[in-house]
This record gives C-alpha cells, structure tokens and sequence, in this order.
C-alpha cells in the first residue's frame, strides 16, 4: 500500500531566523553577557513570528523579546524589540538598524 499525502495532517509551518541573522542576534547576546547585562535566552519558532527572548535570570520574564513578523514586512517592518511589559521599543526593515537600540548609551538620573 502506498502512501497518500491527502491523508496526512497538515503541518503548520514555521518563521524561524535565518543564519545570519541568527548569528547577529547570538553576538548581541555574548556582548551582553560578556557585560553581565544578560544571562539567558530562548528561541521560539511560531506559526507567525520568530522570537528571540533575552533574560536577566533564568526564572523571569524576559527583558526583551526581538521578534520578526514576516507579515508586517511591507507595513512598519517585520522586526521589532519588546520590552518586559509588551511596549514596543524599536520597529524596523532591517535588523541591523532595529539592534542599534542596545548600542545606545545607558540613561542616567541627574539631579
């Protein structure tokens, strides 16, 4: 007996980050760490979006999640930096200019 694909259950498919990219988004990473801003991280590959989840801890929200959204690529970008609380940070085209958020200089309280 042969095998018929109509049978089959649909796979959804997935965003994920391509290599470069990934490879952009884990040097960020290992500057940070390498700073002690950051100590862990998770990729998630879903059904619309890719996410790239930075922590201070393990055990907590994450600080920032970068995520690429294919489908709003044509409206204000597919990447974007979130904060801890879902705000928007940083909406782009280009994932380099979108990462030079976290080249910023640190704010400080003056009095």
């Amino acid at each position: 007996m042969a095998f018929d694909p109509s049978y089959a259950s649909p796979r959804q498919a997935r965003v994920f980050f391509e290599r470069p990219e990934l490879v952009r988004l884990l040097s960020l990473y290992g500057r940070r760490v390498a700073a002690g801003e950051w100590r862990d991280y998770a990729i998630d590959g879903l059904s619309d979006c890719a996410v790239f989840s930075v922590f201070e801890r393990a055990s907590e929200n994450p600080l920032y999640r970068i995520e690429k959204r294919p489908s709003l690529a044509r409206r204000q970008g597919a990447w974007a930096i979130l904060g801890q609380g879902g705000m928007v940070l940083r909406r782009g085209h280009d994932l380099e200019q979108v990462l030079r958020f976290f080249d910023r200089g640190r704010f400080k309280v003056v009095d």
